[in-house]
């Protein structure tokens, strides 16, 4: 993996769904939003902060996502000699349900909601097909033909595992993880919109109480405070990719007060926005990487 990912940072790969991750050494913490994705560390480890828990992983494990969720994360270990390495591999919810399908394996049962990240061992099958997927990038000309059957083979050993059971809920119809998934993607289309609980649980038919509650166990935060981390990481986001002041920035993400904006930027990225972008511009973490 070291031979495909040069340079510090974030590379994208000829495989649109791949993307590796380097680090020589030890950086702040970093906020991003995860998508759908498998993430496996090749060499180093990381910790990763969702809500107030905490999820580490190394090179002999693997993290999933399996919805948007706003993280902080931090590697713990790397070097000049010994770089952190990690290959992320996003995926969709009509992939998993696929290979479900292949497999008829019945999801008619409904459960309570679960989590929306896990971290579990890396088997040898699992880790062989990773390195058949990133191996690929030595011969592009082989990528359309075999990296879909590669990836296939990834998601279905994440699904065979012993907590693949927690992956299949988001696609499982009916399911409470399933319309937590629903309530996400609502949020993340638009999320200058004000939110109001009543009209989210409407959407999934739900009591607020319960969406509320549900809510909570996919994403470790209640719908305001996700909201609240996905409008400060996207308004960071734009204040480093475009020329525009703080309060331009506020009022495009959805708040009505560019103090009560500047207030709670300072709160989740320790300095108020034009400090914050100016000294991220300063440094070498521009780059984000996950």
């Amino acid at each position: 993996m070291n031979s495909f990912a040069h340079k510090d940072g974030f590379t994208s790969t000829a495989i649109p769904s791949l993307d590796l991750i380097r680090a020589s050494d030890i950086k702040e913490p970093l906020h991003n939003i995860y998508e759908p994705s498998l993430c496996i560390i090749a060499q180093g480890e990381k910790l990763v902060l969702l809500g107030e828990e905490t999820y580490k992983y190394d090179s002999n494990s693997y993290l999933v996502a399996s919805v948007q969720l706003p993280i902080t994360g931090r590697i713990l270990h790397a070097s000049k000699e010994c770089p952190f390495l990690c290959a992320r591999l996003s995926f969709s919810s009509d992939q998993i349900l696929d290979i479900i399908k292949e497999v008829n394996k019945d999801l008619s049962e409904k459960s309570d909601s679960v989590r929306g990240m896990l971290v579990s061992k890396t088997s040898t099958q699992l880790l062989d097909a990773v390195i058949r997927l990133v191996n690929l990038l030595n011969t592009p000309n082989d990528i359309p033909v075999l990296a879909p059957l590669f990836i296939h083979e990834i998601l279905y050993r994440i699904l065979q595992d012993n907590q693949g059971y927690l992956i299949k809920q988001f696609v499982n119809k009916g399911s409470n993880a399933q319309s937590i998934a629903k309530v996400i993607k609502y949020i993340n289309d638009d999320i200058s919109k004000p939110l109001r609980i009543d009209d989210l649980a409407e959407i999934v038919n739900m009591s607020p109480s319960s969406l509320h509650h549900h809510f909570k166990k996919v994403t470790a935060m209640s719908p305001l405070q996700y909201q609240k981390q996905i409008r400060l990481q996207e308004a960071r986001r734009l204040l480093l990719s475009e020329i525009a002041e703080a309060a331009e920035v506020a009022f495009k993400v959805g708040y009505e007060s560019p103090s009560q904006f500047s207030r709670e930027y300072a709160r989740m990225f320790g300095l108020p926005p034009i400090s914050d972008v100016k000294n991220l511009r300063q440094s070498l973490t521009v780059d984000f990487y996950y």
